[in-house]
């Protein structure tokens, strides 16, 4: 069993020109930006390959049977919203005043300017799931998200005294899983075009900003929703390098070829069926230069926590994601292989979550 400790967050960002160029220093430069550290973490794997509630175990079927009952399966629904509002609340998130002060905000603006009507929506993405009927193509799932985002880091780090400290726990080890694994394999490769697939409302594509600041960041979501709370959010921040927000489907962006660094996908593979994760994968091997660093943290299959969930937990949790079995079952780290990446490397980022992170060749 390996035990891991939560890293302390590097204190640098990579800069400079592009991939196989130079920075001022004859290669990758590291800024010397201090960065308060949080407390470790003890991470553990669990006993087995993946949750005993996943795949086709007789708990899983069952769980399946009961999410398959359509009146139970609304009061499941219903149950399991309550309990990720509840949660969220106790740990002084205002999940209701969040999602408030976006719905009366004039955010349908953004969502004017930035929706693309060409974008065809894939059969997976309209089911509902996350305990909204119209999945993310809502006002509320938008309004909502940055509170639930929130949570997943309290949840993950419970230990922590606040969410704030949570979050650099979580976010503070993905980014440095990410800068740890560029320097090591990209050849010098430096990091001034990201792409994060899947943006949500931009939480993920911030922390990745302020990491790299010299970079230009790009966030791209199939949600509209997110993207216009995405934007209307960023237009209150003013830094160096603006992010971009697109509305696009991850698996066919519309993006030129070996225009990014770095690709990232946060939280994003769980809540898709197998194939659209091939898509996304295959996706960005496309769109990543010679060098360039793939990057994707979710859900960690051999979490110890998430094997041990109550069979209450694992039955609400199953019953708002419709893809979990698929996204456990499925190989992410050969099926980064089959699309071409090298230097594929699994770290348990924090109790919960895993980073896999790869190499498109030289």
């Amino acid at each position: 069993m390996m035990a891991l400790y939560c890293p302390r967050p590097a204190t640098g960002a990579l800069l400079g020109g592009r991939c196989g160029g130079r920075g001022g220093n004859g290669g990758i430069v590291v800024a010397s930006t201090a960065r308060a550290t949080p407390p470790p973490a003890k991470m553990e794997e669990g006993r087995l390959d993946r949750p005993r509630w996943s795949g086709e175990t007789p708990l899983s079927r069952l769980v399946g049977a009961l999410i398959s009952f359509k009146p139970l399966y609304s009061v499941m629904k219903l149950a399991s919203r309550q309990v990720i509002i509840s949660t969220a609340e106790k740990s002084n998130i205002p999940w209701r005043d969040m999602a408030r002060e976006i719905l009366e905000s004039d955010v349908h603006k953004e969502f004017e300017r930035i929706r693309d009507p060409s974008v065809v929506y894939p059969d997976y993405y309209l089911n509902p799931f996350h305990a909204y009927d119209d999945g993310n193509l809502s006002w509320l799932a938008a309004a909502e998200a940055e509170a639930a985002t929130m949570s997943i880091a309290k949840r993950a780090i419970p230990e922590a005294s606040t969410v704030e400290e949570a979050n650099k726990i979580v976010r503070g080890n993905w980014l440095t899983a990410i800068e740890q694994h560029h320097l090591k394999y990209s050849g010098n490769c430096e990091i001034n075009d990201i792409l994060d697939v899947g943006c949500s409302v931009g939480v993920s594509t911030r922390f990745l900003a302020e990491r790299f600041p010299s970079a230009k960041a790009t966030g791209l979501d199939l949600s509209p929703y997110f993207v216009a709370v995405a934007e209307y959010k960023e237009k209150k921040i003013k830094r160096k390098n603006p992010i971009r927000w697109v509305h696009a489907n991850g698996e066919a962006t519309g993006l030129p070829s070996k225009s990014f660094d770095l690709v990232t996908l946060a939280y994003v593979c769980h809540e898709c069926p197998a194939r659209a994760i091939i898509g996304l994968v295959e996706e960005a091997f496309r769109l990543l230069r010679p060098g360039g660093t793939i990057a994707l943290t979710d859900n960690s299959p051999k979490s110890k926590v998430l094997q041990e969930l109550s069979p209450v937990l694992f039955t609400l949790l199953k019953s708002t994601e419709p893809f979990l079995d698929e996204y456990y079952l499925l190989d992410l780290e050969e099926t980064m292989r089959e699309a071409g990446f090298v230097n594929v490397n699994t770290i348990l980022t924090d109790p919960r979550h895993r980073t896999v992170t790869a190499t498109v060749p030289l």
